[in-house]
């Protein structure tokens, strides 16, 4: 079970709907870009993007290592610069960073490099994995425990996965020297102990800092109308929108599940700009959503607040998890994730 959908103490309301006849004109289009603005910090927001496409770049990463990116539930953070970072020194990166794991777990006792322990640390590129040539290559780091088998052979169990990468990262670039290493979008998948142990060392080693990379609503409204304005050969889930109400004693969620083909009947209803999507757009998607949820259980979802958006391209939610489910719009998820992460570091 997806974890964004486990078993909640708070109520919630569903409605699975169906939107091919609806257009704008129908109902009243509610203008609330200015209530979400109120409501959120201001971001600097590009009044147009393009519609996330497939990059040429990610032909040539190994397919092996997106379909293990991919399905997975990440934790979004932002990261300054490395410093006196490099590639050529994966193995001595490994080693360091294996026995800063052991000290750590093992607070008080003297633990030198190239003791054998439990774990193994590995420091991996992948190849391919940005918007431009211009970009730094993306790179895993995993730690895995050691079989205990007598293979070598024999790899042990992933306990924790992070990757860095910068994809269309151009405005940040363009700002740091050589001796940096941009790589401003970290995505981290295990224990939160473990990632705060891995960024310790990344940050006494490279002088770099990590931030958690939250999600606000407008961003989320952006998503939702990006990922539903992608061409899918088949849809594998449900669009699906969630909001939280603030009440007391207790919050109510509202879930509201959209046909897919629905909701790229909608958009395609809005869409007047090809290949891009525009702030004008956004909004009049969002609305008509809500005009039509109101028109139907009398509920102004613009009282509310977004929170989750999942769609067959990817499911993000506000508090900086993203769940990314097409391979064909990897490149596409992780710009627009780039950006955000770019903006709050500068």
């Amino acid at each position: 079970m997806d974890s964004y959908d486990a078993a909640e103490s708070t109520p919630r309301q569903s409605a699975s709907l169906k939107l091919k006849d609806y257009f704008i004109g129908t109902t009243p289009l509610q203008k609330r870009l200015e209530s979400v603005r109120k409501q959120t910090s201001f971001v600097r927001t590009p009044p147009r993007r393009k519609i996330p496409q497939c990059s040429q770049q990610q032909e040539d990463v190994d397919p092996q290592k997106v379909a293990f990116l991919l399905h997975k539930q990440w934790t979004l953070y932002s990261l300054t610069p490395l410093y006196k970072f490099s590639y050529s020194n994966f193995k001595e990166y490994s080693k360091l960073l294996n026995a800063f794991i052991a000290a750590e777990k093992q607070k008080g006792l003297a633990v030198e490099v190239g003791d054998d322990f439990n774990i193994k640390v590995i420091f991996s590129t992948l190849l391919g994995m940005k918007g431009t040539q211009k970009d730094p290559e993306a790179f895993l780091v995993q730690i895995l425990s050691k079989s205990q088998l007598p293979s070598e052979h024999r790899e042990g169990k992933v306990l924790w996965t992070g990757w860095f990468c910068c994809i269309f990262g151009d405005s940040l670039l363009e700002t740091v020297s050589e001796d940096f290493t941009c790589l401003p979008l970290f995505l981290a998948n295990g224990a939160e102990t473990n990632t705060a142990i891995i960024g310790t060392w990344f940050q006494k080693t490279f002088d770099c800092y990590f931030r958690p990379l939250a999600i606000n609503a407008f961003n989320l409204s952006w998503m939702a109308a990006m990922w539903t304005a992608c061409k899918m050969d088949r849809y594998m889930a449900t669009t699906e929108f969630l909001w939280s109400v603030p009440c007391s004693p207790q919050s109510l969620d509202i879930s509201y599940a959209i046909h897919p083909e629905d909701a790229k009947a909608l958009w395609d209803s809005v869409h007047k700009t090809p290949g891009e999507v525009t702030q004008e757009e956004v909004d009049l998607f969002m609305d008509c959503l809500y005009s039509h949820f109101h028109r139907h259980f009398k509920i102004h979802l613009s009282a509310t607040r977004l929170v989750r958006v999942s769609t067959s391209v990817a499911a993000a939610h506000t508090d900086g998890r993203i769940k990314i489910l097409c391979h064909k719009y990897l490149i596409g998820v992780l710009a627009y994730l780039t950006e955000l992460a770019v903006f709050q570091i500068e």
